[in-house]
């Protein structure tokens, strides 16, 4: 039986992740508190209360040190802790202190590209890299095979998923596009695969490129790894959940 293993959010895009013991999905939403946040960058041209791709902000294709993050989000407060090693902690509110993330992460971006600006919220559909509010579905069966094609081990944490699960079967995620997956309580329906970038060659300790998993994907015939679903019914969703093609 394949089981929910891993729950993880992201509460600023590209800036730290999050484990989570259980989660409650809502329908047409992405996970709740997921990527509510992003950094624009000085050079973009996102809206507010719009979703923009992620070239509009700063991310860890560009700025590799910022794989190294990881977030502890005060829903009472609306406090965020940042963590990195290279960094001093930083706890502050992205909504009535935007500049202290960015001056904390300016170390962290590379100075000859376009440096961060301002910070930008988006509730319930988040900044996800996909053009819909999404929820990323990983095997770690396929991060098995990856790791066996590039010779070590890897951090899952490359992939900056949501749900993670076991299986004895690499890549069978992309053999439920458009079904139904029961996962805990919820209901989730795989959309299409999550096309992977430089970002998934970086250390998530260290923060600095040392593993070419592109290059290990390429093996596969593809660069993608896991795969975005629509809620279609929301519900609770803990460690230990089943996961049901139905």
């Amino acid at each position: 039986m394949m089981q929910v293993d891993g729950l993880w959010r992201h509460p600023i895009k590209s800036h730290g992740r999050e484990a989570l013991e259980a989660v409650d999905l809502r329908a047409g939403e992405a996970m709740q508190w997921d990527r509510v946040w992003a950094v624009a960058h000085d050079a973009s041209k996102a809206e507010a209360g719009v979703w923009a791709q992620c070239a509009n902000f700063s991310r860890v294709s560009k700025a590799p040190d910022l794989m190294a993050i990881t977030a502890t989000l005060d829903e009472a407060t609306g406090l965020i802790t940042l963590s990195h090693p290279d960094r001093p902690d930083l706890t502050f509110d992205p909504d009535k202190d935007p500049g202290a993330l960015i001056g904390w992460s300016a170390p962290l971006v590379p100075q000859n590209r376009a440096l961060p600006s301002h910070i930008m919220r988006l509730d319930g559909r988040g900044y996800t890299d996909s053009d819909f509010p999404s929820v990323t579905l990983c095997n770690r069966a396929s991060h098995r095979a990856v790791e066996a094609q590039i010779g070590h081990d890897l951090s899952i944490h490359r992939w900056r998923g949501n749900i993670w699960f076991d299986s004895d079967a690499p890549w069978v995620e992309f053999d439920w596009m458009g079904a139904d997956i029961q996962v805990g309580d919820a209901i989730l329906r795989p959309t299409e695969r999550t096309d992977r970038c430089l970002a998934t060659t970086a250390n998530p300790e260290t923060g600095r490129r040392d593993a070419d998993t592109l290059a290990a994907l390429d093996a596969f015939g593809h660069q993608d790894f896991s795969v975005r679903c629509e809620v279609i019914k929301g519900g609770h969703i803990v460690l230990g959940s089943s996961v049901v093609p139905l």
